[in-house]
């Protein structure tokens, strides 16, 4: 964990929980596992504010605890993962995954589920549906069935699973002594899967009947809100203490795959990508998660499994898996000659090479074409000499010698020294240029989140220099809300909107602009950077 991952992991957990949450959570992420006196006393926070912080935390499955390190009876320990913090940044991408693949109603749930954490079923499909009902036209309302049906094809396709039952240490200590004749079993942290977890994936039966309902306006009372909130407390729907949560895991295997359809269409055809589309869709529930390779597949299931649109006869999708495992890209790879022959997708294959194309197109934009050139040619042959560079490259020898004394400043290019003899003469010495794709990639990691970080930063300070010209805006907002609310004449919505003067309007529009333009490059860079955590990720999984 570097200096940059801990100022992202800061800024996330402040904007979305708050500067309390954001100094115990850093804090634990400088300090590993911690109990709750040496977090107050290393803090100075409050009891109250550090346990409420923890909850929160412990709630979005960014701080896990366990029994203490020094054996039964001693304090809880607690401790936040990086990796988790730095999810946040993709939540965007959660949420319109959801959208792409199951509608409205699919991206309101993993809205809902992002923005609390963990919630029963029954409570998911009445507030989406609320939702849903609110957004409709006057006298329409979602059927609470049709949410139901959403969230169980989520739950099928493994997007959303159970949480798993904590058991052992609690989420506070206690000032009384525990009962030392049983041993606390340290609390089950690790992420449910179907193997350790039997009902991971089990929806279970909800007597929910029912539609959506629209909030009441203020003139309801604030009496019969409260009536209607006991009512619902009371109610029991059958999945009392069985909550759920976002499977992270599986969003990250979908944009895996999203990335290498994406990656064989630009290089061959649609047709090649639509093979592949369904070769990782007929593995993806065979197919571990940390695999570098999926299952083999024979031709004749391959063919089975296309899509009625893609009616190509068999002696042509031969040619296609033949032209994919031909392909220098290595996607697609040969694992046997039975059932009209055993393809393979090669995960990890597929990875370096999105990686390796992410490395070139940065050093293209950042050094030109002729630098990404060298870069290329270094990558392909491994090995060089200077003058070997500028032959192979066709560059004069002044410009090659610049270009590589500059990558070689950016660690972009690495330079080995071979002697001739054991005094290390630099005239019985060869001078080789090479790149190391994973120490670069590792480098390119840690330039992403310190980019990230400032276009936070920088999109924090855009909202605080005018912060005063947002919260006028945001009262008009409301108010003319509420003047068409209650059926005001025009004259009077006119009159509230010349309230903004026109260059305060065109100072929100230029801010919006800023705005829009920093979240659209988080998102990017944030692509950038799934592609190469996965890549060494994979590339640690392949070398165990």
């Amino acid at each position: 964990m570097t200096a940059q991952e801990v100022r992202l992991c800061g800024l996330l957990l402040r904007e979305h929980f708050g500067d309390v949450v954001e100094r115990v959570g850093t804090h634990l992420l400088k300090g590993g596992a911690q109990n709750l006196r040496t977090i107050i006393h290393e803090t100075g926070i409050s009891l109250d504010l550090i346990k409420k912080s923890l909850c929160v935390l412990v709630q979005h499955r960014i701080c896990t605890f366990s029994a203490g390190r020094k054996g039964p009876g001693s304090p809880t320990e607690y401790r936040t993962s990086c990796d988790h913090i730095l999810r946040i940044l993709r939540y965007p991408r959660y949420i319109y995954s959801a959208k792409t693949l199951y509608g409205d109603t699919g991206e309101l749930i993993i809205e809902e589920l992002l923005q609390r954490g963990e919630m029963t079923m029954s409570s998911i499909v009445k507030t989406v549906a609320d939702r849903l009902t609110q957004n409709m036209e006057e006298g329409r309302s979602m059927d609470y069935s049709e949410v139901s049906s959403a969230f169980s094809k989520l739950v099928e396709t493994h997007f959303l699973q159970r949480c798993p039952p904590v058991a052992g240490a609690g989420t506070k200590e206690s000032a009384t002594p525990a009962n030392t004749d049983k041993p606390a079993a340290p609390a089950n942290t690790a992420p449910p899967t179907a193997e350790s977890f039997p009902d991971c994936y089990k929806v279970p039966h909800v007597t929910l009947i029912g539609r959506g309902k629209r909030q009441l306006s203020p003139e309801d009372g604030e009496d019969q809100r409260n009536a209607k909130k006991a009512k619902m407390d009371i109610e029991t729907h059958g999945d009392e203490g069985i909550h759920w949560q976002v499977n992270f895991e599986r969003f990250h295997l979908h944009f895996r795959d999203q990335a290498i359809i994406s990656a064989v269409a630009n290089k061959l055809d649609q047709t090649s990508s639509e093979i592949v589309r369904t070769m990782l869709r007929m593995s993806e529930v065979t197919t571990p998660p940390t695999a570098t390779y999926t299952k083999p597949l024979s031709a004749n299931e391959i063919f089975r499994s296309l899509p009625t649109s893609y009616s190509i006869p068999r002696p042509i999708l031969d040619q296609y898996l033949t032209l994919l495992v031909d392909d220098p890209m290595e996607f697609v790879g040969k694992a046997g000659e039975s059932g009209g022959g055993m393809y393979v997708v090669n995960l990890h294959r597929a990875l370096a090479n999105l990686a390796r194309a992410t490395l070139e197109s940065v050093v293209q934009e950042r050094f030109g074409s002729r630098s990404a050139r060298i870069f290329r040619l270094l990558l392909r042959k491994r090995h060089l000499e200077q003058k070997q560079v500028e032959d192979f490259a066709m560059i004069p020898a002044k410009e090659a010698k610049d270009m590589l004394y500059t990558l070689l400043s950016q660690n972009l290019v690495q330079l080995q020294e071979i002697p001739k003899t054991p005094d290390y003469a630099p005239s019985r010495t060869f001078y080789l240029y090479t790149v190391n794709q994973l120490p670069t990639a590792r480098m390119l990691l840690q330039n992403c989140y310190k980019t990230v970080a400032n276009l936070i930063d920088r999109r924090l300070f855009e909202t605080k220099d005018s912060k005063r010209l947002l919260e006028k805006s945001q009262r008009i907002e409301a108010i003319l809300a509420s003047l068409q609310a209650s059926g005001a004449e025009p004259e009077q919505l006119t009159e509230v909107e010349e309230m903004i003067t026109a260059p305060e309007k065109q100072q929100l529009e230029t801010l919006r602009l800023h705005i829009n333009k920093l979240d659209s490059a988080e998102n990017q860079v944030d692509e950038t950077i799934f592609i190469l955590e996965s890549y060494v990720n994979s590339t640690a999984t392949a070398a165990s």
